[in-house]
């Protein structure tokens, strides 16, 4: 009899806290260093209570939807310039990738001298954070199209935007889905990061208020519902999305 999966998974995280719980009662380390899951869930309890911590998922994930957009918009139409005109893919498309491998937290600075300590200063940092994997994946989704449908809509006529939104869009779109997808997870640790250095509110800004109150158990508290979060929006969005364009296209 096959096992679900949820049950592999429920499996495998209850050993896993029940083995943190032993190593917590074991007193390696202090309690103040290394806290046990009862800690953190006092502590998680405690910020629910008061709402701090559903204020701090809705402003987190307020911006990364903004910087998402935002970043997925502009690396659908930069992508796609890349990959039809090879002056841009020579010249842009060079940069485009020298600048993937900054890291979202170095535009930190910069994002403050630009916007000051506010939430464009943010959005901003998540934006370019996301928008250069997004547009790497979008341009070599269209790179890899067949030439022979591009010949034959234009043989019917599709040219300009008809051929961008009935034929390199739809055709590339396996792609675009792993650069979303990776866009999204760059987004939203920019936008952790941009809160932990500059922001007042945000689940980083609650991680920095754990550092700064020594609070153990806060800090890996947040950390765990980032990681929820992370899980379940590419379980119920990107991982269905990516499910339906195979069924779509025969590859599943």
């Amino acid at each position: 009899m096959t096992i679900p999966v949820f049950v592999k998974k429920g499996v495998f995280y209850a050993a896993l806290i029940a083995g943190w719980q032993a190593l917590a009662m074991a007193d390696v380390w202090p309690e103040n260093i290394f806290p046990s899951p009862y800690d953190v869930v006092e502590d998680l309890v405690y910020m629910a209570s008061d709402g701090s911590i559903f204020h701090g998922i809705g402003t987190s994930l307020a911006r990364l939807v903004t910087g998402f957009v935002i970043a997925a918009a502009g690396g659908l139409v930069l992508g796609i310039f890349m990959a039809r005109i090879t002056i841009v893919d020579q010249t842009i498309g060079s940069l485009v990738l020298g600048l993937q491998s900054i890291p979202s937290v170095a535009w930190v600075p910069l994002a403050i001298l630009w916007f000051g300590l506010t939430d464009a200063g943010i959005v901003f940092v998540t934006a370019v954070g996301a928008v250069f994997a997004v547009t790497i994946n979008v341009s070599s989704g269209v790179k890899n199209i067949n030439p022979h449908y591009v010949e034959a809509a234009r043989n019917i006529g599709a040219r300009g935007g008809k051929m961008i939104t009935g034929v390199l869009i739809p055709a590339a779109f396996p792609y675009m889905i792993s650069g979303f997808k990776q866009g999204w997870a760059f987004a939203w640790r920019g936008v952790i990061g941009a809160e932990l250095l500059f922001s007042y509110l945000g689940l980083g800004f609650l991680l920095n208020a754990g550092r700064q109150l020594n609070d153990v158990s806060q800090i890996i508290g947040i950390m765990i519902i980032i990681m929820g979060i992370g899980i379940g929006i590419d379980g119920f969005v990107f991982k269905r999305l990516e499910d339906r364009v195979m069924a779509r296209w025969g590859l599943r």
